[in-house]
């Protein structure tokens, strides 16, 4: 049986923890930063790990980077 392909898309955008989890960058912050508030701003820098619906989407195109 064939190997299944890594969605291209997913392996830029996704990395896993050491735990199994999906860490992501946080939406919302490619324009319009002006009428955004500051906290906003500040709590959406860096990476977040996704809920556990999102995650199980990920891992589907992701199938051998868990």
């Amino acid at each position: 049986m064939p190997k299944m392909k890594t969605k291209s898309a997913a392996k830029k955008r996704f990395s896993f923890t050491a735990n199994g989890h999906v860490k992501a960058g946080v939406a919302g912050k490619r324009h319009g930063m002006i009428k955004r508030s500051t906290k906003f701003i500040r709590d959406a820098s860096g990476t977040m790990v996704l809920c556990d619906s999102d995650e199980k989407i990920v891992k589907k195109y992701m199938p051998y980077n868990r």
